[in-house]
């Protein structure tokens, strides 16, 4: 097989012999319940008549995407003072590491306390999720950047802001990227889970919706094919900053 095809060809391989497994699984389980691949099919289509797919899904990504910008804006910064000054890494690395492991779903009451049922909630909720995976990522990736670096750019008398610019954050950039793609799928899985009781809106929406309105569970899993595919397009199209020159060099060290 040729290389060019293979990244295309493998993945369409798998998806079909995962589709052709559903589908017989279903129908040798005899379950009225659960769909196949064809209701599924049929229940998006439904949802596209109904002009519900679309919105449902702006809804969610205009959830993620201020909610995950606002991290990234905080997060990126605030891990690369950390990771460079000392005294700031020893006082506030203590209480990131205690907020860390606090389930975002553990602050759903709070954020329905503070902000009710509207989209600041679930904002809110996906900016908690993703703001520590970027810190610590960003955070990490200054402090295990090659001294090979910082020795050659003093040498050339680089200093001050200069340094941090031009040396330390590309260096820094290829583990920031890969708490950024870690980060944007955790904010996909909190949206979801912040929509089935947050708001009146959204793919999470869909799914408890769907389970509640006469337990249309092909509604459901196709609310799921969506979440899964729309996460494969952001994770691909966050790959793409690998490819700026900005980022690549950094990867030299590998």
């Amino acid at each position: 097989m040729s290389k060019r095809l293979a990244p295309v060809f493998l993945p369409l391989l798998t998806a079909v012999f995962f589709l052709a497994l559903w589908h017989a699984l279903v129908r040798l389980s005899g379950s009225d319940l659960f769909p196949t691949p064809m209701d599924v099919l049929r229940g998006i289509r439904e949802l596209v008549d109904k002009g519900l797919l679309l919105k449902y899904i702006v809804a969610s990504l205009f959830r993620v995407s201020w909610g995950f910008g606002l991290a990234v804006i905080v997060g990126v910064p605030l891990g690369l003072v950390l990771g460079w000054f000392r005294p700031a890494y020893q006082a506030l690395n203590p209480m990131i590491q205690i907020l860390r492991p606090i389930s975002p779903i553990a602050w759903i009451p709070v954020a329905i306390l503070w902000f009710g049922i509207a989209d600041s909630a679930p904002v809110f909720l996906i900016f908690l999720a993703s703001v520590f995976p970027i810190t610590v990522s960003s955070m990490a990736a200054v402090q295990n950047m090659q001294l090979v670096y910082l020795r050659a750019a003093q040498n050339f008398g680089v200093k001050g802001m200069q340094l941090f610019r031009r040396v330390i954050l590309p260096a820094a950039l290829p583990q920031i990227i890969t708490g950024v793609r870690i980060a944007l799928g955790i904010a996909w899985l909190v949206v979801v889970a912040a929509e089935m009781i947050a708001v009146n809106s959204g793919l999470g929406y869909l799914i408890i919706d769907a389970r509640n309105a006469g337990k249309r569970y092909d509604l459901v899993v196709a609310g799921m094919v969506m979440i899964g595919l729309i996460g494969l397009v952001l994770d691909v199209l966050i790959r793409q900053l690998e490819k700026f020159d900005e980022v690549k060099w950094g990867y030299g060290q590998r």
